[in-house]
């Protein structure tokens, strides 16, 4: 079972593999608002999936929902493990601060 942290350098490891290629085709590394659009965009797919999942909708062409979701839930975390990254945020203590505060809020009877 790998780490967060393990998680977050192979993250890291892909946006570097990803800088590269763009260099390669003469294009410019993606920015953390470039990641966070696109983070965006891989909401937008997992919601389909889900809908796909709860019969809300038919894909097309689209044989293996389940494997097509774990890919965009996949897609998901390494954008937040990017843009996390990128301003320089701690995403398991922010992860588990927010718990903590979540957990108190239900303590107290809190929506």
């Amino acid at each position: 079972m790998s780490s967060i942290q393990d998680l977050q350098k192979r993250a890291h490891e892909i946006r570097q593999k990803y800088n590269q290629l763009n260099a390669e085709h003469g294009h410019e590394a993606w920015d953390s608002k470039a990641y966070a659009m696109g983070f965006v965009g891989d909401v937008g797919d997992l919601l389909k999936l889900v809908m796909a999942k709860e019969n809300l909708r038919t894909l097309k062409g689209v044989d293996a929902v389940d494997d097509k979701l774990a890919h965009e839930l996949g897609d998901c975390l390494w954008a937040l493990f990017v843009i996390a990254a990128s301003y320089d945020i701690d995403l398991e203590a922010a992860f588990l601060k927010t718990m903590d505060e979540l957990d108190v809020r239900i303590a107290g009877g809190q929506e």
